[in-house]
């Protein structure tokens, strides 16, 4: 039954589609914030994945290694960031500011020969008849598996955090560096770790633009959204489970805007298009407002740099 020309089985299926690169580029920022450093290059990390993976997909013909190039990709100029501040202790947000317009110029540069170019499919998970339910069929079992990987990625993030020795090392160096250092931990070695899986996550959600949200490439593909995973991070209170559902609000809002223009809703386009970004503001500024919980769970360390001879 559709509302108001709006179908809401294909909205929802829309939304869990639209919501996946910012899932992983979220849960990648949200492991390193939980280290301690803060990168603000993930939309560099998201477009640098989005071009290499797409044309390592185009030269292979695979997508699958089009994403695994993609989460390479990101993961290598995450390293260059993860070197200046790690290792030579430069300044995280200028660094990673200085990596986003890196990113961008670097990925309009290799992308010169695959503008109109289409990647390799990449078809939905074969669920048999469970795709024929009526509504919960296409909402829930007629995914590609980037959208159930984004899932079960975020459920792994929160198991490892919460319920693992790892998991309390990485908290325990973003909350005093200093004495996960005196504790005999590397907190400089987990921290490049936790850099490299989270540019590669925003590899992966970059990668999914290009091959599968939108197969192709064009320059700025990822439009925002590597600052919105940004501010999800936040909204989320650094809990896996909630950058899920922060993630879903966004999707929901931008692929709504598509469906109201769609539906020939008689407002300005331009209020359509940016009602995705202006919702994000509003929820981040009434949960920054005042001593609520979200102000209180950031790492206590996160953006100190770290020196072991301090």
């Amino acid at each position: 039954m559709d509302l108001g020309g709006i179908n809401p089985a294909i909205l929802i299926a829309s939304l869990m589609v639209a919501s996946v690169p910012i899932i992983l580029a979220a849960l990648g920022e949200l492991v390193v914030e939980k280290a301690g450093v803060l990168n603000l290059g993930v939309e560099g990390m998201m477009i640098m994945g989005a071009i290499c993976g797409f044309a390592t997909a185009v030269i292979t013909g695979s997508p699958y290694l089009g994403f695994l190039g993609g989460a390479l990709g990101a993961a290598c100029l995450s390293l260059v960031f993860a070197v200046l501040t790690q290792v030579l202790l430069a300044n995280q947000v200028a660094t990673g500011l200085a990596l986003t317009l890196f990113g961008l110029g670097l990925s309009s540069l290799i992308g010169q020969g695959y503008v109109g170019i289409k990647p390799p499919l990449t078809g939905t998970v074969p669920l048999g008849p469970l795709a024929d339910i009526p509504f919960f069929g296409p909402v829930l079992f007629d995914h590609d598996w980037m959208v159930y990987l984004s899932i079960a990625a975020c459920a792994a993030v929160w198991a490892v955090l919460k319920y693992t020795r790892l998991g309390l090392i990485l908290r325990a160096v973003g909350e005093s560096h200093d004495a996960a250092h005196a504790l005999g931990y590397k907190v400089v070695r987990i921290r490049i770790l936790a850099i490299l899986f989270g540019g590669a996550l925003a590899g992966l959600g970059g990668a999914y633009i290009s091959l599968i949200r939108v197969p192709q490439w064009t320059d700025g593909i990822t439009a925002g959204a590597g600052w919105i995973a940004l501010a999800i991070v936040v909204f989320a209170s650094w809990k896996p489970w909630r950058v899920l559902l922060g993630a879903y609000l966004f999707g929901g809002i931008t692929v709504l805007q598509l469906n109201l223009q769609a539906a020939g809703a008689r407002i300005p386009v331009e209020y359509l298009s940016m009602s995705p970004y202006l919702i994000t503001i509003l929820v981040l500024v009434i949960m920054s407002s005042g001593k609520g919980k979200a102000a209180l769970n950031a790492p206590a360390a996160l953006g100190q740099n770290f020196h072991a001879s301090r």
